[in-house]
This record gives C-alpha cells, sequence and structure tokens, in this order.
C-alpha cells in the first residue's frame, strides 16, 4: 500500500500519510476505506485538531448524566460535549465505544481517531442493517438531510490505485 501514498492524495488537498491510515483503520473494521475517507473530508477537510462544540448534544445527552453523577466532573463533561479530530466524534459516543484514554483529547491524534471512529461507523453500519445511506444519516445525527449524499460523492477520490 505504501508505495501508491504518493498519488493518493492528488484528488484532494487530503495528506497522503492521513488517507493511508485511514484506508487502514477502515480495513480493520472492515469497512469501505473510500467512504471513511470522505466522511473525514466532509467533517474535518483533514484537520486533526478539529474541534466543535456541540451545546445541544450537551443538553439533551450529557447534562443528565453530569446531574446523575455518572460522568466524573463538569471538565469531562464538557469534554463529551465536543466532537474531535478527523472523524469528528463525539466524546460521550467515543466513551460508549469503550475509549478509555484519560483525555478525550486523545482522538486527535489520527490514529488514534480514526480506531474509534470507524468502530463507530461500524456500529452505525451494523444498526442500519448494511444499508450505507441510513449508517451515513445516523453518523450526522440527522443535522443535514444531504449529508449521506454528499460523502458518498466524495468517496470516489479515495479509491487507491
Amino acid at each position: 500500500m505504501t508505495d501508491h501514498i504518493a498519488e493518493i492524495a492528488h484528488p484532494s488537498s487530503a495528506p497522503a500519510e492521513l488517507v493511508l491510515l485511514a484506508h487502514e483503520a477502515a480495513s480493520r473494521q472492515s469497512l469501505w476505506p473510500e467512504l471513511v475517507c470522505a466522511i473525514v473530508e466532509q467533517e474535518s477537510s483533514w484537520d486533526r485538531w478539529a474541534l466543535r462544540y456541540e451545546p445541544a448534544f450537551y443538553a439533551r445527552y450529557v447534562e443528565l448524566q453530569l446531574a446523575r453523577g455518572t460522568i466524573a466532573g463538569e471538565g469531562e463533561a464538557m469534554a463529551r460535549s465536543f466532537s474531535w479530530g478527523l472523524m469528528q466524534v463525539m466524546g460521550q459516543v467515543a466513551r460508549e465505544h469503550g475509549f478509555t484514554a484519560p483525555s478525550l483529547a486523545a482522538l486527535c491524534d489520527p490514529a488514534t481517531g480514526l480506531a474509534i471512529g470507524c468502530r463507530v461507523f461500524a456500529a452505525k453500519l451494523a444498526a442500519a442493517e448494511g444499508n450505507v445511506e441510513r449508517a451515513l444519516l445516523l453518523w450526522n445525527g440527522g443535522a443535514n438531510p444531504d449529508y449521506a449524499a454528499q460523502v458518498q460523492a466524495r468517496a470516489a477520490r479515495y479509491k487507491l490505485p
């Protein structure tokens, strides 16, 4: 695979080493690597440091857990309300899928974020009974009704030669 690194990134501004990492992480979860790359492009434009606070997510999913004492502290609660890294995985979702690093900021490490992101997307795909469009809509949480089409349109750019 590494022989083709220089050829991978030319269709987009994606760093070749990150595209390769995404392909490897996707393959470990039996996902289509091109689709994972397209999700990354859609979510973060390949910015490994991408962060986005989701106040509605905090109010809907995290605040009650904090009040119940199932989340240890305000800092962790806030961190769970951010989407992190290349795939923009929500901190809460990462925790629900077994991410145990002390800091959710570790999701900004490309290999770490891609590994947990692919694990989460594989679960979404299973929940959607293999329907990629529905899985993409579950990934996006319904915020953008055109999300699935936008991601799928990007996927062909990432096919390895």
